[in-house]
């Protein structure tokens, strides 16, 4: 037997001692590593130092009426963007260059500050403006607040006081994340600006009102000497303020833009806008203008055409427009186009300006609207519409009922009448129903409105428009039945309550003459429909005293009615003349009811609503008309 070698390492010895050689091996890699990126961090940096001085030093070399950029505002002999190469690494250099007014001998704006951010101090004799955190040790001096005297500081007319000059270098193809900047200040050995020359102050605010910081503004002006075509941003104020331009009349075309927001501008004018809302702004000499703009996040809106059912109904052509104006004298909209949905019923604008819409739709009615129209869109919002149409007729009449708060009022009731026309509806329902049976039976799908489905010992003949049990020489039927066709409401439908007129019936037919059941389904398809009443059986009938609808109904798409006509005197019968049903689905309008085939002539309408007070007010009908009712709560 040999003896053991007590001097050999072990399996997990070895693949310790490995690991352990491999994690001292990555950190010596990975600490030379770190050096090498450190030196040549370091060597870039010297190396843009350097190119930093020396831009410094060409701008010092040259006439103060030189520093600025070509057609930028100063305007100068420098390019806003230069690339250098040293070292064989390619560095870009950017150059920003602005005029400074400065508050001792006065501002632009007469008086302290442009921006407001100064404080006004007497400091020995003299008003002085300084920043906020320097007021205290302004004051500690034996400084006071406010002016000497109480006189604001003088009108600057030359408010090119001296310049601000920011250079920016970056490595073009390193990982540098941050520029190296440098500044420096520029001052004129004797006068300080052109006379000749003006201030421009252009504001940009969103649709809050509210001051849009970070703004590109880009100016461009062809007519005047110097030209000019520079790009800046806003400040914290929404502000970009340009003091010293040549004058021009109508010389500046201005443009505002930010990433994800929508354009403002200037506009030149022309056949199609002959009169801009916002036309070249001006500069006038040793003077302010002042212009301003609004832009805001961008928006998207989906419309969509279905029709009562909640079906999509394509290639539906309508028009939109918008109420921000960009010409006057004729009025010009930004928005104002005729367009069409496609095969599916559907358009979307994917960037849109907020701003309140109003629609309008070729070959059909819009018999309403979710959410109601004009529509108030607003910024940086996604916005489905979808608006309702059906046939097409001359006249008709689409009432909004709106609270105090702008929102829909559903249960609401609204009576119109005319001369030739009388009808009540309720806003937030739909409502289908049946006025005419003569057409007569054998119809399983409702399309033709004056037909149904069968008929037993009743007569829809004898008066047209009219239900009643068959007779012969006054003397009638002791019972009848009528069955419908079947009836879609559309998706997610729930049935609300059975109307029918007339509600009175002889007294000698009878209690409860007139009555009815109805059945529902997910498909129209059944071969036997079930026939229920108010407490969901078969036991139980609509009546005059209980017309609200079971929630056993809730959810299916199809409906069918069974109206029971009896007598107690063989010598009465009871009268169906109207029949509707009141119910809701997924694409009912809240707070709106809809009336076609109207007359062109007044139409009073009467709106009321529990814990309203009542509206009433009149429109002569010429075509297809919106009344938008504004309801006050009832004290």
């Amino acid at each position: 037997m040999s003896p053991v070698n007590k001097n050999a390492f072990s399996l997990i010895e070895a693949v310790v001692s490995i690991a352990i050689f491999v994690l001292f091996a990555l950190g010596i890699y990975g600490g030379t590593e770190l050096v090498f990126k450190i030196v040549y961090a370091s060597r870039l940096r010297i190396l843009e130092n350097g190119i930093l001085n020396e831009q410094v030093e060409i701008i010092r070399n040259l006439s103060f009426h030189d520093v600025g950029i070509v057609n930028g505002s100063p305007a100068g002999l420098l390019t806003r963007t230069v690339t250098t190469t040293r070292n064989g690494i390619d560095f870009i250099i950017t150059r920003t260059i602005r005029n400074i007014d400065d508050p001792f001998d006065g501002t632009v704006t007469g008086g302290g500050d442009p921006g407001g951010h100064l404080v006004e101090l007497c400091h020995h004799g003299n008003t002085i403006a300084v920043a906020d955190p320097a007021v205290q040790a302004h004051l500690n001096h034996g400084d006071t607040l406010g002016p000497c005297g109480g006189e604001p500081p003088p009108f600057d007319s030359s408010p090119a006081d001296y310049k601000l000059v920011q250079i920016d270098i970056i490595c073009a193809h390193c990982q540098q994340q941050k520029p190296l900047s440098m500044v420096t200040y520029v001052a004129p050995k004797f006068l300080e600006g052109d006379p000749t020359h003006g201030a421009l102050f252009i504001e940009v605010f969103d649709s809050q009102a509210q001051p849009v910081q970070g703004a590109t503004v880009h100016l461009v002006s062809t007519s005047t000497d110097p030209t000019y075509d520079f790009t800046e941003t806003t400040d914290n104020d929404g502000m970009l303020r340009v003091v010293d331009l040549a004058a021009g009349t109508t010389a500046y075309s201005i443009s505002v833009t930010k990433d994800g927001f929508t354009t403002d501008g200037t506009l030149l004018s022309s056949p199609e806008v002959p009169n801009p809302t916002k036309p070249l702004a001006s500069v006038v000499a040793q003077d302010v203008s002042e212009v301003s703009f609004s832009i805001d996040t961008i928006s998207s809106l989906a419309v969509s055409t279905i029709n009562n059912l909640c079906s999509s109904v394509g290639s539906v052509s309508f028009f939109i427009r918008g109420t921000e104006r960009i010409g006057t004298s004729p009025d010009v909209y930004l928005v104002d186009d005729i367009l069409s949905t496609d095969g599916l019923g559907e358009y979307s604008f994917a960037n849109i300006r907020w701003d309140t819409y109003s629609f309008g739709i070729s070959g059909y009615d819009i018999i309403g609207s979710i959410p109601d129209v004009p529509l108030v869109l607003g910024a940086g919002v996604n916005q489905e519409l979808q608006l309702v149409v059906g046939p097409n007729t001359n006249n008709s009449l689409l009432v909004i009922v709106r609270g105090s708060n702008d929102q829909p009022i559903s249960n609401a009731s609204v009576h119109v009448t005319s001369t030739s026309f009388d009808e009540t509806k309720v806003t937030g329902f739909g409502s289908v129903g049946q006025t005419d049976w003569s057409g007569g039976s054998g119809q399983g799908v409702w399309s033709d409105e004056t037909k149904y489905w069968v008929s037993n010992s009743v007569d829809v003949l004898t008066s047209p428009g009219d239900v009643m049990l068959t007779g012969a020489g006054g003397v009638y039927l002791s019972s009848g039945e009528l069955e419908s066709s079947i009836i879609d409401l559309g998706t997610q439908a729930s049935c609300v309550q059975l109307a029918w007129e007339p509600v009175a019936q002889p007294p000698e037919t009878g209690a409860d003459s007139l009555k009815f059941q109805i059945a529902t389904s997910p498909s129209s398809t059944l071969e036997s429909w079930d026939y229920l009443g108010p407490d969901g059986t078969n036991a139980t009938y609509y009546t005059v005293s209980d017309p609200l609808i079971h929630d056993i109904h809730d959810g299916d798409e199809f409906f069918r009615y069974k109206v029971y006509l009896e007598t107690a005197s063989t010598t009465y019968t009871p009268r169906l003349s109207d029949m509707s049903l009141i119910y809701t689905n997924s694409c009912t309008p809240p707070g709106q009811v809809y009336f076609g085939n109207l007359g062109s002539s007044q139409h009073s309408i009467v709106v009321s609503a529990p814990g309203y007070e009542s509206y009433t007010t009149s429109v002569n009908l010429s075509g297809d008309t919106n009344v938008i009712v504004q309801l006050s709560e009832s004290e």
